[in-house]
């Protein structure tokens, strides 16, 4: 935990600021900053809103990667062009978190609020409606804009309201945003898609943001610059924060803030934590593609797979963050749950060329891989969020920019590199459904073709107009004109089987091994978060942690004291 923040010339007396304006009731839709940091109640309902609407807002932007096949075969498009909207998406929603490192200015409650409600409306309207792939890919870029601002803004908001030794609790439930968003992804979409469209899917999820919205427009408030540009450690630390907030200078505390997240423990560890969850990243974005070109699952048997997953990782994350915060420390549950992700992932990556492997064994993996995972994350984002505030307390928007806009980056990239190292994804999603119907419907002429290899040989050199009649004879000869016509009929499936059957094939067998490189690149990036944990603020030892809370207690006291003393 960080110690208390001596009095700096930030601390100096600002200049008088003008009374309080009168607010009317409109005000209040805009005007959300709070004066005084809020009793344990209202706090409490403020975090419940930030995390809800987080969590709908993922659901909204995760929902098209569980009808990746529909939405594909609706617009005619092929694979590559679907990775392409979402590495797009993602490289939008990377400078929008940069963007949104403004919110100490602009407020970020009203990002978060406003920033939904344009979400909601994009994708109740705007995708299930999109006229053309091109249309969609622009809507789509769209709400990932709005969704890089929230990804900075939300996060702040919770860091605001939770003081360092309750911040792995709140970070968890964050944390469970876009994890409650997945899951709630695929359990509409496991228990819906037998009955509803793909654009019923995503109207859905954004009636669920407009529910949320009305509640975040009336309810949703922000602490005042001078309260969230401090230091605090306990809510015992509330009648310091708010004396000093009375002479505070926010606009020199934010001198310079950018150029103090230029550091090693800042973009250090907002690259660990990025690649720490490819897999995380292609379990949104490709699971879907992954079982179902290599394992044959529906998008709604790999959707209830999924679940597993993010079922247990949510639960892992509020349990490490309220083990966390008892014992005061981070980097020992980050080191834990890296190593336990490692290892499960790598099982993981071991069985993806066994196309035997059991559902219930990929869901026991999953299971591993959540909770662990979990383990990692949730104290990741306080000791992050405490790293910010080891150099800069009002720093923290600026902070989350950087770290919103690496994890963005990260994200297009890998999307963007994973056909181009699987390259079976493409034809098996483009072509693999028609190649294998072609082959169910033809099976009977493919025997007879079978049956007779060189003659089909050798009539496939002409069409039935152009076939020369000696060779018409001998195929009426040596097959017989009712399997001629058999061959005849199954003309169009044939051909499919012709263009694409060879190089559908080829990608069938070759694609378990190509995913199966992805999952080892996967356990590598897990590999390179664990020595980012050690650059990071906090400590190893409870006991020591215990110790730097007293110790932050009595400074705490003695300053209270001395401000009590001055008064008289």
């Amino acid at each position: 935990m960080s110690a208390a923040t001596p009095p700096t010339d930030a601390h100096r007396p600002a200049p008088d600021a003008p009374a309080a304006e009168v607010r009317g009731p409109l005000a209040r839709l805009y005007r959300r900053e709070l004066t005084d940091y809020p009793p344990t109640g209202r706090r409490m309902a403020y975090l419940a809103i930030v995390v809800v609407t987080t969590v709908v807002l993922y659901y909204m932007l995760y929902i098209q990667y569980a009808v990746a096949t529909s939405i594909i075969t609706h617009f005619g498009m092929t694979y590559r062009y679907f990775i392409w909207v979402s590495v797009i998406g993602n490289a939008v929603g990377a400078f929008a978190s940069l963007v949104a490192g403004l919110a100490d200015r602009w407020g970020r409650a009203n990002l978060v609020v406003y920033g939904l409600l344009v979400a909601s409306l994009l994708v109740f309207f705007g995708l299930p409606n999109a006229a053309n792939q091109s249309t969609y890919l622009v809507l789509f870029a769209l709400v990932s804009f709005i969704e890089g601002i929230v990804l900075v803004a939300t996060p702040a908001l919770i860091r605001d309201f939770s003081p360092q030794l309750g911040r792995a609790t709140a970070m968890g439930y964050w944390t469970m945003g876009p994890v409650i968003g997945s899951l709630v992804v695929t359990t509409v979409t496991s228990n819906t898609l037998d009955s509803a469209t793909w654009q019923d899917e995503l109207r859905y999820s954004a009636i669920a943001g407009f529910v949320v919205f009305v509640v975040a427009i009336l309810a949703l408030r922000e602490l005042s610059p001078a309260l969230r540009d401090q230091i605090m450690v306990t809510l015992r630390d509330r009648a310091l924060v708010e004396a000093r907030a009375k002479g505070l200078d926010t606009e020199a505390l934010r001198r310079g803030e950018w150029r103090q997240m230029m550091r090693l423990d800042v973009l250090g560890s907002a690259f660990a934590i990025a690649v720490f969850l490819l897999l995380y990243y292609a379990a949104v974005g490709n699971f879907v593609v992954y079982f179902s070109t290599v394992f044959g699952y529906s998008e709604q048997r790999t959707n209830a797979l999924a679940n597993w997953y993010w079922a247990a990782n949510a639960i892992a994350l509020v349990l490490v963050g309220l083990a966390s915060d008892r014992l005061k420390v981070r980097k020992p549950f980050m080191i834990v749950g890296a190593v336990g992700s490692i290892v499960m992932t790598a099982v993981f990556a071991t069985r993806a060329t066994h196309l035997t492997t059991g559902y219930y064994t990929f869901a026991w993996l999953f299971v591993g891989i959540g909770v662990f995972s979990g383990i990692a994350y949730a104290p990741w984002m306080a000791s992050f969020t405490e790293t910010v505030e080891k150099h800069n307390p009002a720093a923290t928007a600026a902070g989350l920019a950087v770290w919103g806009w690496t994890v963005r980056i990260v994200v297009a990239v890998s999307a963007a590199f994973i056909p181009v190292l699987v390259t079976s994804v493409t034809p098996l999603v483009e072509h693999g459904a028609e190649v294998k119907a072609a082959s169910a419907q033809a099976a009977p002429a493919l025997a007879v073709v079978g049956a007779h290899p060189d003659l089909f040989a050798e009539l496939d050199k002409y069409t039935p107009a152009t076939t020369p009649p000696e060779l018409s004879a001998r195929a009426v000869k040596e097959v017989g004109a009712a399997d001629l016509a058999v061959v005849q009929k199954a003309g169009p499936q044939l051909k499919v089987l012709k263009e694409y059957g060879a190089t559908v094939q080829k990608a069938s067998k070759d694609g378990p091994g190509e995913w199966r490189t992805w999952w080892w690149i996967c356990v590598g990036g897990q590999v390179l978060f664990v020595p980012f944990v050690f650059v990071m603020a906090g400590r190893w030892s409870p006991k020591k942690a215990r110790t730097d809370a007293e110790e932050h207690q009595a400074a705490v006291n003695r300053e209270l004291a001395a401000l009590a003393a001055t008064k008289e």
